[in-house]
This record gives C-alpha cells, sequence and structure tokens, in this order.
C-alpha cells in the first residue's frame, strides 16, 4: 500500500478533475445527438466521414423539418450543457482572470482540447449537411458551433474559483476548428481527422481520487490512458492506383506517461518509508487504422450511423511507439499498461 506524503486525496477537486470531465460530457453529448438525428436520414445525402467530395447539385436545398430539429437540437444541448455545468463546476464566481496550464500533463489536454473542437465542428457540419444546408454554410456554422461550446467553457473558468481563462486551451481549440475548417473547405473532404484512443494504464492506483477509482472514471480523468490520433486516408494524400484500399489509413498518435500530477508528480513513500517515483515521459506511435465510412457495402447503407459515430475512435491494430525511456516498441494489438 502507497500513501501520500502529503494528505492531498481529500482535497477539492483539481482543475484537471473537471477539465476531463467537462471535455468529455461535451464529446457526450455530442456523440448522442449527432447519431441520433442522423439516423433519421437515411438514404439522404452522404455524410462528410464517408470521405468524398460533396457534389453542390446534389443539394436540393432545406429541409425544413430536418432543419428545424439539427438547431433545436444543438441549441437545447448547449443549454444544458451551460446550466449543467454553471450549477455543478462552476459554483464559486470570482472576477475574470486568467490560468496558465500550458505547461501541464505533457500537453495532453491540449491535444484533447483540440480533438474535441474538430469533432464538434464535423459533427455538427455533418448535421447541417444532412438538413440541406448548402456546404459552405454548413463548413461555417459547424465551426462557429465548436468555438462556442470551447469559448464557453473557456469563459466559465475565467470567472470561476481554482481555475481561470486559459489562452492555450483557447489556441487549441481553434486549431482544432482550423483542421476540420481548412480541409472542408480546400479539400472538400477530410483527408486527415483527429481520433481517441484508450487503455487502462498503472497509475490511477497512486492518486485514485485524480485519476479515477473505476474503469469509467479513467477514461474521463487519467490522461496517461489516453492516446490522440492523426489519422491519414492513404489513398486521399498518396496517389494510389485504382485497386489500392480506400478505407487503409495510415495514424499518428501522441500519449503520455508516469504523470500523477499536472505540472509534477507528488512525493510518495510505500510502507517502509521508500519514495516511489515515476518518469514522465512522451509517448510516440505508428499505427494502421480503418476508414470504416469508406468499406464496400457500407456507404449508404443502415449502418451508416452508427458506422459513422464511431469514428471518433481509433481501431486498435498493431503498433509501433517511440519514447525516450523504452527506445522503439512493437505492440500487436493493444497498448500495454504503463
Amino acid at each position: 500500500m502507497l500513501r501520500y506524503a502529503w494528505a492531498s486525496n481529500c482535497a477539492a477537486p483539481s482543475r484537471h478533475e473537471a477539465e476531463a470531465s467537462r471535455y468529455f460530457y461535451l464529446c457526450a453529448m455530442r456523440s448522442r445527438l449527432y447519431p441520433f438525428l442522423l439516423t433519421l436520414s437515411l438514404g439522404a445525402s452522404q455524410p462528410a466521414w464517408a470521405q468524398v467530395a460533396p457534389d453542390p447539385a446534389q443539394n436540393t436545398g432545406i429541409h425544413q423539418g430536418r432543419f428545424i430539429g439539427v438547431v433545436a437540437g444543438t441549441a437545447v444541448a448547449y443549454a444544458l450543457t451551460s446550466v449543467f455545468l454553471g450549477k455543478t463546476w462552476y459554483t464559486k464566481r470570482v472576477p475574470f482572470h486568467s490560468f496558465n496550464d500550458n505547461g501541464e500533463w505533457l500537453q495532453m489536454d491540449k491535444v484533447g482540447h483540440a480533438t474535441t473542437a474538430y469533432a464538434i465542428s464535423r459533427g455538427e457540419y455533418e448535421l447541417f449537411r444532412w438538413s440541406g444546408v448548402n456546404e459552405r454554410a454548413a463548413v461555417l456554422t459547424g465551426s462557429l458551433v465548436a468555438l462556442l461550446y470551447q469559448t464557453t467553457i473557456e469563459l466559465f473558468d475565467g470567472r470561476s474559483e481554482g481555475w481561470g481563462f486559459s489562452k492555450g486551451d483557447m489556441a487549441a481549440n481553434f486549431t482544432g476548428v482550423a483542421l476540420f475548417m481548412g480541409q472542408q473547405y480546400g479539400f472538400g473532404e477530410q483527408k486527415a481527422s483527429l481520433r481517441y484512443g484508450w487503455r487502462q494504464s498503472i497509475y490511477p492506483q497512486y492518486r485514485p481520487n485524480l485519476l479515477g477509482k473505476t474503469v469509467g472514471n479513467q477514461m474521463l480523468k487519467d490522461y496517461n490512458g489516453q492516446q490522440y490520433w492523426l489519422s491519414l486516408n492513404v489513398a486521399s494524400v498518396l496517389p494510389v492506383g485504382p485497386s489500392f484500399p480506400r478505407w487503409l489509413n495510415l495514424d499518428l498518435g501522441y500519449s503520455g506517461s508516469g504523470m500523477t500530477g499536472g505540472h509534477a508528480n507528488p512525493p510518495y513513500f510505500d510502507d517502509a518509508g521508500k519514495e516511489v517515483k515515476f518518469t514522465r515521459y512522451r509517448q510516440f506511435y505508428l499505427s494502421p487504422d480503418i476508414s470504416l465510412a469508406r468499406l464496400p457495402g457500407l456507404n449508404g447503407s443502415a449502418a451508416q450511423p452508427l458506422v459513422s459515430a464511431g469514428q471518433f475512435f481509433k481501431i486498435p491494430a498493431p503498433s509501433l511507439e517511440f519514447n525516450a525511456l523504452n527506445g522503439l516498441r512493437f505492440h500487436p494489438l493493444l497498448l500495454p499498461k504503463d
């Protein structure tokens, strides 16, 4: 049994705890709303996640019922999120102030912000295209909705005790939106997308209040177990032949390990009084992936909503890892607990 050198397990929730829960709460809201509304659109225009450039000639105008549903659903999700956060996380208001957290968690939280902003932009774009909004307007609207969600959180942070407005978070938010917006305007498709992966790490047992006591909590709170992937569709970025599998992606991944605190790890001692130390280090990955919506037979099928909803997650596959502590490693399928 390990114990803290100082009593930290009874402290108030840290900024990381609240931020991680807020981050995944927004993702959950988006991912639940998106497939539900998209399910109603079977047989409608192809989703962006099919990675096919939209045909302007297929745009027959606004579908009033769908459009009202998308606008109302987005507004309700935003309102409920704001009310929920205001009544649970942001209960102690202070004058507006900034907070520099750029050095925390090996910047994993910043990559998470970019990924969330990208996912919301893309999901909202999907919905507005489904409702008949033209391509350029749907790209702009989806991007603005993502910035509205993310900026609202930062403004809440700026008025809350223990947190603050983070310029680094906002820069990451803009990066995620720019990645989606630039590709959709420039190429008419998403050649590169951002995805999320997770595997259980060994570190929550040392700070369960911060990193999570259950698997569900650890998925939200433990940055050691999270990976973020830049997924490139090979057929979209390289001059391949017609027989090349259009569904094959190549992913570049990033993660961090050895973290039991934001800026630094607090000291721990075992029962014998010996200090236990962890080395904080970055991890870089290379792995194949699948663009599910490009699989033959799935595009336009009844399974398409579920396929599209699942594109946020990295599919487990063999991977190469490099880190400064262990060098180059090969993982046959799942990443190890380290």
